[in-house]
């Protein structure tokens, strides 16, 4: 077998080239977004000392022993508990949400590298054979393992985040092999609250739909009676809870429902960064030479909203080009699935795939306006230490699964 082969079997370039390449995207949009600002002009370098720091924890990872996950799982969850319960009361608050915790000069968000651990830690627990995800003590302890630090979550208050550990929870339930109709008992209250947002009358017709289902899945009385009360339920309090969120988190639903109603407000980031990307046309602007971006029209682009500063300057083809790299990535981690049967590893690589999904469709959503403005960053390409490491640290579990792969088959 020739070096070249070798390499490839022990390291897989399908998911690590494509990864460099956002990186690099990332950096160029930075530097541009960044290089006229007042305050910004050194993220640029901070971006590149934070890129060899990742890069170090990547390779780190990549050769530790495949049991040091499993054996990290349980105590990494628990410590993550404790930091986000210690950031609700020593956290330091930027816009709005207290998430950061300071030591010393360095500032970093447990809930960041939390991400990591619900993954390893939900992985270990369904991947038990012992588990069946169906039983409803099992479902219950999977929902509670999730939940728990969203609830933690939720008092800072960070809805992105939350919504990202939401994603990242019930997508590991639905691989661990969960019957449609408990499926359908866990995500319906969610839908039917989001219904609510829109009106009375989508609340009305979602519920109609859940009673069509109950009636499909022929439960006892007492049963499909306790689910459609549950829906009922949670469309009627949704108002209560709009009424606890902070008044910029319910600006951003009430903008994400109409962009137009707080143009200067909630609504001017979203709108701004719509007009960046149509700007772009084809090719793009040139780099440093978009007006958007050059003139910062949005305020801090380099981090939730650096695609607009991609689209803009690269036009359709660049922005094309980032979300060929980013289906690349995720369509080779459904792909690894396939290469092992331990489920524990395979729990591992769907859980990456929902967070590196989620944050991909939200961030972008945001910045061609059909999401709500949440605080997502764009993985690999957003400035910040803290989301570089962390996707850079998974990054080095998913090819550690690939290079070990051949032990569980």
């Amino acid at each position: 077998m020739r070096i070249g082969d070798k390499l490839q079997d022990k390291f897989d370039f399908i998911i690590f080239i494509p990864i460099l390449l956002l990186i690099g995207m990332g950096l160029v949009a930075i530097y541009s977004s960044t290089l006229n600002h007042p305050t910004a002009s050194g993220n640029f370098n901070k971006q590149a000392v934070f890129l060899i720091v990742a890069l170090g924890a990547f390779f780190v990872t990549y050769f530790l022993p495949p049991q040091t996950f499993r054996i990290l799982a349980l105590p990494s969850y628990i410590g993550t508990l404790v930091l986000l319960g210690l950031v609700i009361v020593v956290g330091r608050e930027i816009k709005g949400a207290s998430s950061w915790i300071n030591i010393g000069p360095f500032g970093f968000q447990p809930s960041e590298f939390g991400k990591i651990t619900l993954i390893l830690f939900m992985a270990h627990f369904l991947g038990n054979s012992r588990r069946d995800i169906n039983r409803l003590k099992d479902l219950s302890a999977a929902l509670a393992i999730g939940f728990t630090p969203i609830m933690l979550i939720l008092l800072q208050p960070d809805m992105g985040t939350a919504i990202v550990y939401i994603f990242i929870s019930l997508v590991l339930i639905f691989w661990s092999g969960i019957s449609l109709f408990s499926l359908f008992v866990v995500l319906s209250p969610g839908i039917v609250t989001f219904a609510s947002i829109f009106g009375s009358y989508n609340f009305i017709a979602v519920l109609c739909l859940v009673i069509i289902a109950l009636i499909f899945f022929k439960r006892n009385l007492f049963t499909s009676a306790t689910i459609f009360v549950v829906n009922l339920a949670a469309g009627f309090f949704f108002d209560y809870g709009f009424q606890l969120l902070k008044p910029h988190q319910q600006k951003r639903i009430e903008t994400f429902i109409d962009p137009s109603a707080d143009p200067l407000g909630s609504g001017y980031n979203a709108l701004q960064a719509k007009v960046a990307i149509g700007s772009g046309g084809l090719f793009g602007k040139g780099f440093l030479e978009g007006n958007q971006t050059q003139l910062s029209f949005i305020p801090e682009q380099w981090t939730d909203f650096i695609y607009c500063v991609v689209g803009e300057e690269f036009g359709f083809i660049g922005s094309l080009l980032v979300v060929i790299l980013f289906v690349v990535v995720l369509l080779r981690l459904i792909k690894l699935t396939t290469y092992t049967k331990d489920n524990f590893n395979s729990l591992i690589l769907i859980g990456i795939f929902a967070y590196l999904f989620v944050h991909f469709s939200i961030n972008i959503g945001m910045n061609v306006g059909i999401t709500p403005v949440i605080g997502v960053p764009l993985p690999f390409l957003s400035y910040g230490g803290s989301s570089l490491l962390v996707n850079m640290f998974l990054i080095g579990i998913v090819l550690n699964i690939y290079r070990n792969r051949k032990q569980y088959t």
